[in-house]
């Protein structure tokens, strides 16, 4: 009878464990990975306090409990077996690239670390191959099964099956498409080659962002190879066109494809991050919704301070589910919104009355205050094979969200008010960061991991 009843039991609850497999996989990857971020109170125990008045401390939280056997992230790619393009050579580029876009992670980190990186990779790949063809850009005919081929392999490494739309890419991005020149000596003759060189071989990610010396050596290269064209357009101060600027900006393409044929590929990464990381830094990309409840609760003066902040906290709440965002993106949308607000007849500051903090405006980790801010120097994101993915996020950085004064023009990333650092403090076991502020690599379950593969 006993052995009966274990018998039932085992089967019982064999079924009970196929029914909870069976539902976790009906939810998508993103729905899993916000699951695991938006921890439980419970979890959070494990997290060591923060006093906003105390300097935070670098902490390491808990890994991911090791798994039955180790991860595996690669499957052999379908190729087209018309692409020219040299993946082996640029194996390592690859597996970076495909683990920055990681299925669950690319939506939430296309816009700081994904697309950057997938950008970087389609100009790695074309101007490695003009070394040996002679041509900064694929014909229109090779692009799209390039471009097949390229998502095939980081696929098959774990990358997102959806990348061209998560970071909007097209064949074009492997062709000149507009830029007259393609041709690598004529690009050499064209351009002060040597100079442009000089002034991109190797940036400081921080200073070239203000001081733009490699950013004008292009803009200076592009511009002359787009006067090449059979039909020049103007270009004098305002009278520019449309179709001079797209022509400029896909000849910067074309500038960074040569660049990228002169540095070894860990180096034209690095230098390509680094000035797009300019650009990621200064725009906010928040979309803000209606704001008329906050308005309704905060404008006109505050009667009900409590039904203001109970607006205000509802609201944020909504900007919490959108995506990950870098320090300096925080400061921007805080700026945006709080301009916005303005235009409510908002005049009181309300992040002050609220306690309103940089990191409320990024993805939540944990159901107290521990907004992740992801550093605004470029970063990757690093697979393992027992722990999973991890990439470096701040959660100790309670910088108050400073509410803009209308009368004065946005401050620049170069001369912020506010001090925020760029890169997040090491503990003894991490002596390959900065010591500059807390972090916390966030592990993915193993489990996650794998319910994605």
């Amino acid at each position: 009878m006993s052995a009966g009843v274990s018998l039932l039991t085992m089967l019982f609850l064999e079924l009970f464990m196929l029914f909870a497999c069976f539902h976790e996989c009906l939810s998508s990857p993103v729905d899993q990975l916000k699951s695991y971020i938006l921890t439980q109170r419970g979890a959070d125990a494990f997290l060591p306090e923060i006093t906003p008045s105390a300097a935070p401390q670098p902490f390491l939280p808990l890994l991911a409990p090791s798994p039955l056997s180790p991860f595996t992230n690669s499957t052999i790619p379908k190729l087209s077996g018309l692409c020219m393009l040299n993946f082996t050579a640029s194996q390592s580029l690859m597996t970076m690239t495909s683990t920055d876009c990681w299925a669950a992670f690319a939506p939430l980190l296309a816009n700081v670390i994904c697309c950057p990186q997938l950008h970087a990779t389609l100009v790695i790949l074309v101007g490695q191959l003009s070394k040996e063809t002679g041509v900064l850009a694929l014909n229109r005919t090779l692009a799209k099964p390039c471009l097949s081929d390229i998502e095939q392999v980081l696929e098959g490494q774990g990358a997102t099956d959806d990348l061209k739309q998560v970071c909007l890419i097209h064949p074009s991005n492997l062709t000149e498409a507009s830029c007259p020149v393609k041709d690598v000596g004529e690009f050499e003759n064209t351009v002060n080659s040597s100079e442009l060189l000089a002034s991109c071989e190797k940036i400081d990610p921080v200073k070239e962002c203000c001081d733009q010396v490699c950013q004008g050596a292009i803009s200076d290269a592009a511009t002359r190879i787009a006067l090449k064209a059979s039909d020049p357009l103007s270009m004098d101060g305002t009278h520019v066109l449309p179709e001079h600027s797209t022509r400029v900006n896909d000849c910067k393409t074309v500038v960074l494809r040569w660049l990228a044929s002169k540095l070894d590929p860990y180096r034209a990464k690095e230098v390509l991050r680094g000035l797009t990381n300019c650009n990621v830094n200064k725009v906010c990309p928040l979309v803000f919704p209606n704001m008329r409840h906050v308005a309704n609760s905060c404008g006109n003066g505050i009667s009900n301070q409590t039904a203001c902040c109970d607006a205000m906290d509802s609201y944020v709440s909504h900007l919490q589910k959108q995506t990950l965002i870098t320090n300096l993106q925080a400061l921007d949308c805080a700026t945006s919104l709080g301009l916005k607000l303005q235009t409510y007849n908002i005049t009181k500051n309300v992040y002050s009355l609220c306690h309103i903090s940089l990191k409320d405006f990024s993805l939540q980790v944990g159901s107290q205050v521990s907004g992740c801010l992801l550093p605004s120097l470029p970063s990757d994101a690093t697979f393992d094979k027992f722990s999973g993915i991890s990439f470096i996020c701040d959660l100790n950085d309670n910088i108050p969200a400073p509410w803009p004064d209308p009368s004065l023009l946005p401050a620049s990333s170069c001369n912020k008010t506010v001090r925020i650092p760029a890169l997040p403090a090491a503990t003894n076991a991490q002596s390959r960061l900065y010591n500059e502020y807390a972090a916390v690599y966030l592990f993915i379950a193993s489990s996650l991991t794998m319910m994605i593969l």
